[in-house]
This record gives C-alpha cells, structure tokens and sequence, in this order.
C-alpha cells in the first residue's frame, strides 16, 4: 500500500510501505477519507508520536470500508466504517481493534463520517465523563468554538440543554457558531474574555489554549465548576489562586484521549454511538467539513489549521 509518512527530517513522504497486517480481534478497513487534527500538526513536527504498536505517521479518524473483521463481529465485509486510531490514518490500509470501529451514520458521508470519531470522542469524553456530565441550565464555555472540537462541544452542549459561551478569531466564525447555537461569542481579537465569564460563571469548561490568563478566568467559575484541559495552545504558564480553587471546590482535569488504552477508547466510543448516532443520522447533530483535499496535497490541509483559517474540520480523500 501507499501512505503519507514522515521521513528522518520530518518531511511528508508518499511512498509505499508494508501492508497492515490484522491481528485477532481487528478489523483491515480500506480508507475513502482522513480527518486532519491538530494532533496531527503537533506529529509532524515532532512532537506527538503516535503510541507504541501504531504506525509512527499521521492520523488519528477515518472512514472506509471493511476489508477483513473477525468472527462475530458487529461489522460486516462490505460495511462502511469509521474508525479511532492511535495514529497512521493517511494509508490506503489500516488497522484497528473492533471496538473502535463503528458503522457510518445514516445519511452522512464519508468525508463527515472520517470526523466524527476524534473530535466527538473527545467531547464525549470530557464533558459526559471527565465533567460528570452537563444538564439543563448549566453554563458551558469551551475555547476555539470554530474549530473542529469546538463545534462539535457546542452541539453537545446544546443537546443536552445547556448556554454556551464560546470564542473565535472572526466574525465570520462568529456568525457561523450563532447559527450552530452559542449563545455567547466572543471575537478574542477584538473582545475581553474576563468580564463576560464573571457575569457569567461556567460551571464546565473545555480548554485548548490555556495561556497566562487562563488562571484570571479560573477563578470565575461557578461553585463546583470543572475546567478540563486538552491542550495549551496559547502556552502552558499561568498563575493560579489556589485559595479560588479549594473555595469554590473547583476541579482542575487534564486530559487526552490519544494514550488511553484501547478498551477506554471502545467504551467511549460505544457510548458515543449508542447516544448520538441517530442525531446524526437525521442531521440534528453535524461535522462542517471545511474543505477536501487529495492526500497528496497534504501541506495545503495542514496549513489551514496553522493559519486556523478552518470552520469545522479539514479532510483527506483517498
């Protein structure tokens, strides 16, 4: 098969490799199409390999078809896919364990289909798990709200009955949010955060960025509140009162999905489809698909997340 690997200097490379070879319990998938992450940005420049036993090139979602499965299986040969993978998703082949395969939703296409499992995990993940879950009336403030994690926080949000406030860089991302369902938008080039998370106290947060003024909106928080961290976008210093922390019986989670073991992964991912497969099929949930790309043209995909020019998610066709 072909794959977009990573050479010794960190170059993308389109050259043929080894077929996967599918062990007990897998599934083999033929891939239509591969999401870009960010993840993927933070792999090509050295510094987010893949986990032990996954191909060490980009990738994390697709879609497909299934080649081979094991017996009695959920999914059938023939079946069209998405799948969670620890890395390696830009091939014509891959691999995965069959927990962390699910079927295409209905009605939605491939391209959406290779979207949903990284990112929805991902919120699923911290906001129904992490968090402890989100009910009507809560207060939601997740960072980068255009973004492919972004978006699909809000819909979540929202399907579960919460106000959400979120942020952007433009005001095209700003209307495009409204329209998805954030209530509150702020343009951080233009607007201050501050003063509208303290009229406002989140009682769950999701965090990209994190930077130095992450520690002054920490202490706006709702009693209770749950600020969980993914990633720090923005750099990894701040300065926190801790007195805020204990007083307000703040919980402070940090977390990833990449390096959870692949039983953790199965079970969010079955909880994810057995949830929210069916909004998607009749379109009240949806992955924007910001643009396509041939695999080849990997560098131009890569660098709409760098000039974070994307609404929703960047896609890879096979």
């Amino acid at each position: 098969m072909y794959a977009m690997t990573l050479d010794d200097k960190l170059n993308f490379k389109w050259c043929e490799t080894a077929d996967p070879v599918r062990k007990n319990g897998e599934i083999l998938i033929k891939v239509s199409a591969a999401a870009v992450n960010r993840a993927d940005l933070m792999q090509k420049d050295g510094c987010y390999a893949s986990p032990p036993d996954w191909p060490q090139w980009c990738g994390l979602e697709v879609s497909g078809i299934a080649v081979e499965v094991p017996e009695n299986c959920h999914i059938r040969v023939g079946d069209k896919v998405c799948a969670l993978l620890g890395g390696g998703g830009y091939s014509e082949y891959v691999t995965a364990p069959a927990g962390m395969v699910l079927p295409v939703p209905e009605n939605v296409s491939m391209e959406a289909a290779a979207a949903i499992p990284e990112v929805w995990a991902t919120v699923y993940l911290n906001l129904q798990l992490e968090a402890g879950g989100l009910k009507p009336g809560d207060t939601f403030f997740v960072q980068s709200g255009a973004s492919g994690v972004g978006l699909a926080a809000i819909q979540f949000a929202k399907f579960k009955g919460a106000k959400v406030i979120t942020t952007v860089g433009t005001d095209s991302k700003a209307e495009f949010v409204r329209k998805l369902g954030a209530d509150i938008v702020v343009n951080r080039k233009t607007e201050d955060l501050r003063p509208v998370l303290a009229a406002n106290p989140p009682d769950v947060v999701l965090d990209c960025v994190g930077g130095k003024i992450m520690g002054e909106n920490l202490r706006q928080m709702a009693f209770g509140g749950r600020w969980i961290m993914i990633a720090t976008l923005a750099g990894g210093m701040t300065e926190i009162d801790l007195e805020t922390i204990w007083r307000k019986r703040i919980k402070l989670i940090g977390s990833t999905l990449r390096s959870r073991t692949p039983e953790e992964k199965t079970a969010v991912l079955q909880a994810l489809k057995n949830e929210l497969w069916q909004a998607f099929s009749t379109g009240k949930l949806i992955n924007n698909i910001h643009a396509t790309f041939p695999i080849q043209e990997v560098e131009a995909a890569h660098a709409i997340l760098r000039r974070t020019e994307n609404i929703g998610k960047v896609v890879l066709s096979f």
